[in-house]
């Protein structure tokens, strides 16, 4: 079905800035719970339209976590902006509101949480904070489509919400991204800053046009919108199969002594997209990179998600941010290692994991 939707979008009359683009992003403010849907050609652009959106530029500060994919601190960079970190909780591995209070300053403009491998914000907590300091909320819920937070659906709760559709993300539209949002003005000027700027004055002279300030070009395609749309139909789907999966994880390894698992607040529904355990080391004679090389040899595709941010060579060098900025985040990376999951795996599958943890756990138990 998801090939037949491409093959129909390629048989029609647009290839891009179409009809199909429309209709998903119809599709995705319905799911997210927000009035307004901009699709851009990845999360990555969707996080730069937002920080663009928002205002952010030379002098300013914006603080989110460090565990995250870079994207999130590169988009603020990408304004000339500074990505101030926070630590996380120990927990939950999100952003932690007391580090957050103790990360801002009188430049701080804006304030990015990113939903850690599905799992949804304190954002009764953290939005609040942000409106008492009027900093703009820029939810990075590339991890979280089809999550919720006190019954509330992802994309209905901060300024702007970006989601990601890379293939290993909650849907795909090969690559893309998106960006929802309550505020009418803040969507049109995402549409124009796609679309590099242009501004149509007047409908009735479609060929007259005008750039007030530059943008991108960030647009994307029917036929990828045509593969989301579908791919969206399907998404309760898939993540029924990754909810099941995270918990027969959970299952399985809660009360294992060689790993420890992050907590699961109640009214918040998890997107799953990760599954992450946290090694404990005191218990095993190997270091993170040595238990993650033994189950790569037993052919179980582990990974890290997701070396600090601040600790990249560009980061060290821009800003000198040093060992140290956030203690427990630093902790927690030595520990941690992502274990596979995706919709289509099966039981077996599963087992092969859960017998090679056993394997490489009983071999290094000290």
């Amino acid at each position: 079905d998801d090939l037949a939707a491409v093959a129909e979008a390629l048989r029609g009359d647009w290839l891009t800035q179409g009809p199909t683009i429309a209709r998903f992003e119809e599709a995705l403010a319905l799911v997210g719970g927000a009035p307004y849907a901009v699709a851009f050609s990845s999360g990555t652009a969707a996080l730069h339209a937002a920080c663009w959106a928002a205002g952010l530029g030379p002098g300013d500060e914006a603080i989110t976590t460090p565990l995250t994919f870079a994207a999130t601190a590169n988009a603020v960079v990408y304004q000339s902006a500074r990505p101030v970190f926070a630590d996380i909780d120990a927990a939950t591995l999100n952003l932690e509101p007391d580090g957050v209070k103790r990360a801002a300053t009188d430049r701080t403009r804006a304030l990015l949480p990113v939903d850690f491998a599905g799992l949804p914000c304190d954002y009764d907590v953290l939005l609040p904070l942000a409106r008492e300091h009027g900093w703009i909320v820029i939810q990075d819920a590339a991890h979280s489509l089809g999550g919720a937070y006190g019954g509330r659906p992802v994309g209905a709760l901060a300024d702007m919400t970006i989601f990601s559709f890379h293939p290993s993300k909650l849907i795909t539209c090969g690559e893309g991204g998106a960006l929802l949002t309550n505020n009418p003005k803040l969507a049109e000027r995402l549409k124009r800053m796609r679309h590099h700027g242009i501004r149509y004055p007047d409908p009735a002279r479609p060929w007259r046009y005008e750039i007030e300030e530059p943008g991108h070009n960030y647009r994307i395609t029917d036929f990828q919108c045509a593969l989301g749309l579908n791919q969206l139909r399907k998404l309760e789907k898939f993540l029924a199969s990754r909810d099941q999966l995270a918990f027969r994880y959970r299952d399985r390894l809660t009360g294992s002594p060689f790993v420890e698992l992050p907590s699961h607040p109640g009214g918040r529904r998890h997107g799953w997209h990760l599954f992450v355990a946290l090694l404990r080391l005191d218990r095993l004679s190997a270091d993170q990179d040595t238990i993650l090389q033994a189950l790569r040899a037993e052919n179980i595709g582990v990974q890290l998600h997701y070396p600090l941010v601040y600790r990249h060579p560009f980061y060290e060098n821009r800003f000198g941010y040093a060992p140290g900025l956030c203690p427990v985040a630093e902790e927690i990376e030595r520990r941690l290692m992502t274990l596979p999951l995706f919709p289509s795996m099966t039981e077996a599958d599963q087992n092969d994991v859960l017998r090679a943890l056993d394997k490489v756990f009983s071999h290094f138990a000290r």
